[in-house]
């Protein structure tokens, strides 16, 4: 009786810490809505199954509690049983995967009129390049990565000369314009991640990965890296603002290109 009655309070308890909890999602500051929504639906499915499951497990344990003179029938196998546990598993796995690839189509394909973003991760901070005037980011290789070049930027390429370099800042995103960011990463894995936004990929060595989003609402949101990355991983924080057009242009025309940052300095002579 007393197993049974604890396996109730854990359904009892696990449902209202679920509609009670202080603990949710960040409010979403992108179009991807449609993540929650598949959490959401995982969430009833899952939640349910488990309900059922332990709640079952407690009426068996009362009901077939040990008494004097019981014994128990020895049933190898119940077809109709089987059949029944295989369809509602298969419709309960199904209704779990086939939102989420609807999800994932659109999470792969970036709009005609995206803006490109490249984000660098290294141990243990973030770094951005965007497209300069000619809309076209230069090409990159880990083996062109040196302090005067740190993304890697392939100074021969006559498209990454004007490349805004955003070395270990803040990165400005305009509101309400589609952007697609291009994750590189030149040491280990890692995860660039921003809560409010939903969207995130792992980004490998060796090879550039990709996701897109919108923003829809202007703030300051922090970057986390949600990939265990080393000794710093805790540290590898960054921003992205979310900014009007005219801020956003405000803070582009601030920026150096790879050119100048490239360019050899002037050093003056003491007399």
């Amino acid at each position: 009786m007393a197993i049974a009655l604890v396996l109730v309070l854990v359904v009892v308890g696990s449902v209202l810490f679920h509609f009670l909890s202080p603990w949710w999602w960040t409010p979403i500051a992108s179009n991807w809505d449609y993540i929650d929504n598949t959490i959401i639906i995982t969430f009833w499915i899952t939640g349910v199954v488990f309900a059922a499951v332990v709640l079952f497990m407690a009426y068996c344990v009362f009901r077939f509690r040990h008494r004097e003179g019981n014994q128990a029938a020895y049933e190898p196998e119940n077809k109709r049983l089987e059949w029944w546990l295989t369809i509602v598993t298969a419709i309960g796995v199904t209704a779990m995967l086939v939102p989420g690839l609807f999800v994932w189509n659109q999470f792969v394909s970036v709009p005609s009129d995206a803006t490109v973003v490249e984000v660098v991760g290294q141990q243990w901070q973030w770094s951005f390049r965007l497209p300069g005037k000619d809309g076209k980011l230069g090409t990159s290789d880990t083996r062109n990565v040196s302090p005067e070049n740190p993304l890697g930027v392939n100074a021969s390429d006559a498209n990454g000369q004007d490349d805004v370099v955003v070395e270990a800042a803040d990165l400005h995103l305009p509101v309400g314009k589609p952007v697609k960011m291009l994750l590189r990463s030149i040491d280990v894995l890692h995860d660039f991640y921003v809560p409010e936004f939903r969207a995130k990929m792992d980004m490998i060595p060796g090879s550039v990965t990709y996701f897109w989003f919108t923003p829809t609402k202007t703030g300051t949101f922090q970057v986390l890296c949600a990939e265990l990355c080393g000794q710093g991983h805790p540290l590898m924080n960054g921003v992205v603002m979310v900014d009007t057009a005219e801020d956003y242009l405000a803070w582009l025309g601030e920026q150096q290109t790879f050119a100048q940052l490239s360019a050899p300095q002037q050093v003056g002579s003491a007399e």
